[in-house]
């Protein structure tokens, strides 16, 4: 039996943009995928996320083997004129959000000596600034330490805890950006959804058991 024939995958934040792709990839690559949106799941609520998680091991009689921490969002300001309620929002979603759910995930995992945790971060996150986002890139920033941390916790019981960097990509996140942000990427165009999609199917992969505590760019050469 295969890890995919014993478990199934979760995807917060999985309902549009990069989510949505990944749910779809994970899924062609033979995963029984669940995407959970806010509706969903509040990911910044443990007994939300731990009944969630468990309704979905239920349903399908499995438990959950590959998780990907997506769920994201942004309250954009200088920090000079951030408010308390904007910072801790998006730290709570983002960050917090990825260690209740992580915490969630590992016993199943450990118990099965396998398990796949792939974090969503950001070229904005340690690679290099970007104005009016100091929440978004702690978040992020902090997501890449969490990561490593995790990865050098779990390495022992089987399980992987890596990390994809997005730089620009062509998602709702993103349309309203301004165009000159483009003359920041080499490659002279936004990345697809489906783009980043593969880099996490990778991770996810059974095939990546010996990467671990990585953080993998697709940024179009935006933080080389």
């Amino acid at each position: 039996m295969s890890a995919r024939e014993d478990g199934v995958a979760v995807v917060t934040g999985g309902t549009r943009g990069i989510g949505a792709a990944i749910v779809e990839r994970l899924r062609a690559d033979g995963w029984n995928v669940t995407g959970l949106g806010s509706r969903d799941c509040d990911v910044r609520d443990t007994a939300a996320v731990d009944a969630a998680f468990t309704r979905i091991e239920e349903e399908h009689g499995k438990p959950i083997l590959v998780l990907v921490n997506n769920a994201g969002i942004t309250r954009d300001g200088l920090a000079l004129r951030m408010s308390d309620e904007d910072w801790t929002q998006v730290l709570d979603t983002n960050l917090t959000g990825a260690f209740h759910c992580t915490r969630r995930v590992l016993g199943p995992m450990m118990r099965n000596r396998f398990g796949r945790i792939v974090n969503v971060s950001s070229v904005v996150g340690g690679r290099i600034g970007n104005p009016g986002q100091a929440n978004y890139a702690a978040s992020k920033a902090g997501l890449i330490g969490f990561t490593k941390t995790i990865a050098r916790e779990m390495a022992r019981k089987g399980v992987t805890c890596n990390a994809v960097t997005p730089g620009l990509i062509a998602t709702d996140m993103t349309k309203d950006l301004d165009d000159g942000l483009l003359s920041a990427v080499p490659a002279g165009r936004p990345g697809s959804p489906e783009e980043v999609a593969h880099a996490v199917a990778f991770l996810a992969s059974e095939e990546a058991g010996y990467v671990n505590g990585a953080a993998l760019s697709v940024d179009g050469a935006m933080s080389a």
